[in-house]
């Protein structure tokens, strides 16, 4: 699927991620969000994205130019053939925004929501007829991080994942397919349940912000990056597979299951994270460290590429 015109509604990160994405791909992007200095912001960070995307190879045939900035969210979404949905994580604010672009979108468009939390039956209640929806849950920051979660359903349109599914694929995106409604999808159940026995490591005094932080990455989070857990587990059972690693570790993998906490985030654990994490940052600034995170994540996007 080409879409050759898209829209981004919202203009946060995540939405001016996706319109630096779609740009790049040769696209043009008709882009709307509410804030005063959005035009701006979204700007300033295509500017910094673009270098990337050219060091990705992005950019052969494209310009940041072809970007126009609408006063309503239906002139952003009149003809535009896919269109991501950013807005805040409100149901009321996504059921306002449905019903002001379903009148005017053309036969055939895509509508997906970068929802990280929301149901998709919950906002399919904004729509008259939901039939062009579907969630596209990007990993942030979109531009950079490969991964997608599509999702539609009884009340989604025959073919219209697979197509919002066969477009993000058509612009270097990973996808996958949620099959049944969770909440927080797939990857940020991952996500949470990693980082809650973080949390619970930190507050039993096992080891510092700084040195659970270290022992991702410099541990599964390398192996993690080139295959899944259960892929990784496979191989170290040797010649037996998945089958013999767990005969061999199995008794211990259920004691670990058995002691790991359930940290919730109290205002007091939330106050023990931040101030562990200012300390591991050792006065580095948020923007310097997003900057090393992105060069990083685009090194390493580069280096296993040939083996994906």
């Amino acid at each position: 699927m080409h879409y050759p015109h898209t829209a981004c509604l919202g203009a946060g990160v995540i939405g001016a991620s996706w319109a630096a994405l779609f740009l790049a791909s040769g696209r043009s992007v008709a882009i709307h969000d509410p804030a005063a200095d959005a035009e701006r912001e979204v700007r300033a960070y295509i500017e910094t994205a673009w270098p990337t995307l050219t060091q990705m190879g992005l950019t052969a045939n494209a310009t940041p130019d072809a970007i126009r900035f609408c006063a309503s969210a239906a002139e952003a979404a009149t003809g535009a053939e896919f269109i991501q949905e950013s807005v805040p994580e409100r149901l009321e604010i996504k059921h306002a925004l449905y019903s002001e672009i379903e009148p005017v979108l053309a036969p055939g468009a895509i509508v997906a929501s970068s929802t990280s939390g929301l149901m998709l039956g919950d906002m399919q209640a904004g729509w008259h007829n939901p039939a062009p929806f579907v969630l596209g849950h990007p990993f942030n920051p979109p531009h950079l991080v490969p991964l997608v979660e599509v999702m539609g359903n009884h009340r989604t349109g025959a073919g219209v994942a697979d197509a919002a599914a066969a477009f993000y694929d058509s612009i270097g995106k990973v996808t996958v397919r949620v099959q049944r409604e969770v909440p927080g999808h797939i990857a940020n159940r991952l996500q949470a349940a990693i980082w809650r026995e973080a949390i619970h490591l930190v507050q039993e005094g096992v080891a510092s912000v700084d040195d659970i932080d270290k022992a991702m990455w410099a541990g599964p989070g390398l192996r993690w990056a080139a295959m899944g857990p259960t892929a990784c587990f496979d191989m170290g059972g040797g010649a037996g597979g998945l089958q013999t690693f767990c005969d061999r570790l199995g008794d211990q993998f259920n004691g670990w299951c058995d002691d790991l906490g359930n940290a919730r985030l109290t205002p007091d654990t939330i106050a023990m994270m931040v101030a562990g994490a200012a300390e591991a940052a050792g006065g580095e600034t948020r923007e310097a460290m997003q900057t090393r995170r992105d060069a990083m994540i685009t090194a390493m996007q580069a280096a296993l590429k040939p083996y994906r």
